[in-house]
């Protein structure tokens, strides 16, 4: 059963991050992820979740004027990407974009938008929302990779 998308309601910070350590368990890399939403809706607070899961003890914090924060975490390079200050998609040739995307890296890229044309394709694009006080999350699937994490996902959470 192949799972292209799944919608959550998330109450508070707390289960953005909690949603981060359970997709967690479910990656390896290579993989990509995009995290899309407005400022404030939780895709740092997400990207926290994830990161400190796979094993980061210290702070995690948006690269809103670094553009990438690199983590070196049991074997794996991940990367957090954020695109937000980026004015010229042509800057992230600059930066050597495509060295970052490799057989042994995790990228989590928010405000993919910002680089379209230069970033590969996600194989989960995360769309986060503001709903009353809580959050709605959308993950969808671009590959069979994002597929199979998506139904482990959907059956994790049926069990619960």
């Amino acid at each position: 059963m192949n799972i292209q998308s799944i919608t959550l309601d998330l109450k508070d910070e707390q289960a953005t991050v909690s949603l981060g350590n359970k997709l967690s368990t479910l990656i390896t890399p290579p993989l990509t992820l995009y995290l899309s939403g407005d400022l404030g809706a939780g895709k740092t607070t997400f990207s926290r979740g994830l990161i400190q899961s796979l094993g980061h003890d210290g702070a995690v914090k948006s690269p809103t004027y670094t553009l990438v924060e690199p983590y070196e975490i049991a074997g794996i390079d991940v990367f957090h990407f954020d695109l937000y200050r980026l004015y010229d998609p042509e800057e992230l040739e600059f930066m050597g974009i495509r060295d970052y995307f490799t057989e042994r890296s995790l990228c989590i890229v928010e405000w993919p938008d910002r680089g379209h044309g230069l970033l590969p394709q996600a194989d989960i694009h995360i769309y986060i929302k503001y709903v009353n006080t809580g959050r709605q999350i959308e993950l969808q699937a671009f590959s069979t990779k994002g597929e199979e994490i998506l139904a482990c996902l959907n059956n994790n959470d049926n069990k619960q």
